[in-house]
């Protein structure tokens, strides 16, 4: 998804936890404490009751609140990697949304996932699927450009180092996780996105067109 905004603590406007729309977020800073009555005292008293620093945002779209302590999102978890792109492959999907919700807490198994999310890309770009270091081969052969190639290869080599640890530790290193995340989208909106945007506007030129530009090329 285009234009993500992750949760921020005090930030007027977000991706929502929950529903993860980009919605207003209505912040209050301080919990009061209510006695049986459902009513609260004149003196509050959560310093005691050790609460200071919690805070809560309530979203306006879908009205649910979200806890946040010292200026950190507390509940409900939330991931911090980007949303898949909206024309991302539905098989491909799954295991991006798979990884992106273990990413906090297990880095290395996330870019596994990724790598798997990609080898399963490969079918919907014309390849085989079987052999990713081969498929990537392929298609540089059909004339993808370098930056998509190292796109493909960084994805490649870090979820490989995931699965069979060679040069690089992955096990808490959410960072390089994270940039799978936005490499995989990248590869998604160059290779499937931009080319349907294209496709779209000459589909709508007129006919007559269309069909001398066929001439043309034969």
């Amino acid at each position: 998804m285009k234009g993500y905004v992750g949760p921020e603590f005090k930030k007027d406007a977000f991706n929502c936890p929950y529903c993860e729309v980009y919605a207003h977020q209505k912040w209050r800073y301080r919990l009061m404490i209510f006695n049986s009555n459902g009513e609260h005292p004149a003196d509050p008293i959560y310093d005691q009751l050790g609460v200071r620093g919690w805070s809560t945002s309530k979203c306006d779209h879908c009205g649910e609140i979200s806890f946040w302590h010292d200026e950190q999102l507390i509940y409900p978890k939330s991931s911090i990697a980007p949303l898949p792109n909206d024309d991302m492959p539905n098989d491909v999907k799954e295991d991006y949304i798979e990884a992106r919700n273990i990413v906090n807490d297990s880095p290395r198994g996330a870019c596994a996932l990724l790598r798997l999310a990609l080898q399963k890309l490969m079918p919907h770009l014309g390849e085989s699927g079987k052999n990713l270091n081969e498929d990537i081969g392929n298609l540089v052969k059909k004339g993808i450009s370098s930056e998509v190639q190292k796109a493909f290869d960084s994805v490649r080599v870090i979820g490989n180092n995931a699965v069979h640890p060679g040069e690089l530790d992955l096990k808490d290193d959410v960072q390089t996780a994270i940039s799978l995340f936005r490499l995989i989208n990248y590869i998604v909106d160059n290779q499937i996105s931009s080319k349907k945007e294209i496709d779209g506007i000459f589909e709508g030129l007129p006919q007559i067109n269309i069909e001398a530009i066929k001439r043309r090329d034969k």
